[in-house]
């Protein structure tokens, strides 16, 4: 699956454009590499994602083409949050 079609469906972040806004920034990782919005995610993948001053880290967990609202924080565990400068 794309990373920002995963990232839109898992609901990490809320719309695919914005996803691909991100990548294309540079600010997103798979794996410890930075990825294009069209990089293929597996189950298992890292993904480092920086917001801003935060920066999440979550592991793929399983791969859904739809999911609701409620299930998609089962397709990812988070694995490390933290704040610049702290």
């Amino acid at each position: 699956m794309r990373l920002d079609k995963f990232l839109k469906v898992s609901r990490i972040i809320k719309r695919r454009p914005l996803a691909k806004e991100v990548a294309e920034k540079d600010r997103i990782k798979v794996n410890g590499t930075i990825a294009k919005p069209s990089v293929n995610v597996a189950v298992g993948d890292d993904i480092e994602i920086t917001f801003g001053q935060t920066i999440l880290t979550v592991q793929v967990k399983q791969l859904k083409e739809h999911v609701r609202k409620d299930e998609a924080a089962m397709l990812f565990e988070v694995i490390k949050e933290e704040r610049m400068g702290e």
